[in-house]
């Protein structure tokens, strides 16, 4: 059901047999001593040998090191390393964003574009890529570029309504907090319907957006309305601001299908390099939550 995300869509994600098709086999795929206990019963009676697997057999699970499997936490370890280079290049994007304030007084959205068109080169490069092979070196490079993308963003929303990207910043941390932990207790899962309702509205953003970057590039709409700054209301409400919270529960179930299908991945026995595709799908999602959140918050403030 991995349709929210290109990321996932990916046999290791997908399919519960996948793991026959990985070298080891469901045997490589234990994450326990249970296998290598009950084989070694098998093996013979000699006391040495039985006490040394009854050790085994005591002894803690095997992580993804041990049996080169993807598991949750090492995914989830993998997503800090990537979110950790994000920051690194969004503090880069930030100071260059801003770098020419003080010249011209406006501030330099060349990091904001350079990082939004590498990071949408890498991504299906990735994306299309890990259907062969995952290549954690190009998922790295993505990470670089998405945050020269958010810093870049980030600074330019800053210099427009100050204290906006702390707002923003919080927000999103609330909601992907907020999802885990209602997906962690069981509370909220995927499902067959809202995954289908889901797809219907994500595309029809899809068409709304492309739509409105066509009028603008051909001067039919003012550049402003590519974050949904304009006047129009439904109600007294901003239809920008009306979209924007729709998409944020959209992001949110996004991160749903994302968990969901990492650990079916993690059922499935898939190779631990898998994990860097399940942690570059949650990143996909986040900085899409986090712009969201950030032009959602420039409506606001907008209209006031």
């Amino acid at each position: 059901m991995a349709l929210n995300n290109p990321a996932f869509n990916n046999p290791a994600f997908q399919d519960p047999k996948a793991v026959k098709t990985y070298p080891g086999g469901q045997n490589a795929a234990s994450l326990g001593g249970q296998t290598q206990f009950a084989t070694a019963q098998h093996a013979g009676t000699d006391a040495a040998a039985q006490a040394q697997l009854e050790g085994m057999y005591a002894a803690p699970p095997a992580g993804a090191i041990e049996t080169d499997r993807m598991t949750v936490e090492d995914t989830v370890w993998k997503t800090f390393g990537l979110f950790a280079i994000l920051v690194v290049t969004a503090a880069v994007g930030w100071v260059w964003t801003l770098s020419t304030v003080a010249e011209t007084g406006q501030p330099n959205i060349l990091p904001w574009i350079i990082g939004m068109l590498g990071g949408f080169v890498l991504a299906l490069a990735v994306i299309f890529g890990s259907r062969k092979k995952v290549r954690p070196l190009l998922i790295f490079v993505y990470a670089a570029f998405q945050g020269l993308f958010v810093g870049g963003i980030s600074a330019f929303f800053e210099f427009l309504y100050s204290g906006i990207v702390m707002q923003a910043t919080l927000a999103t941390l609330a909601v992907v907090g907020v999802t885990l932990a209602l997906f962690a207790s069981g509370k909220v899962r995927a499902s067959k319907r809202a995954t289908k309702v889901f797809m219907i509205a994500m595309i029809g953003y899809l068409v709304f957006s492309l739509l409105n970057l066509v009028l603008m590039w051909t001067g039919v709409l003012p550049a402003s309305m590519m974050f949904g700054l304009h006047s129009a209301t439904i109600m007294g409400i901003p239809l920008g601001l009306i979209i924007g919270v729709l998409v944020v529960i959209m992001a949110a179930y996004s991160l749903v299908l994302d968990f969901d299908q990492i650990q079916q991945g993690v059922r499935n026995g898939a190779p631990r390099q898998y994990g860097w595709l399940g942690a570059f799908g949650i990143m996909v999602t986040v900085v899409w939550l986090y712009v969201e959140i950030l032009r959602i918050l420039a409506i606001v403030r907008g209209s006031n």
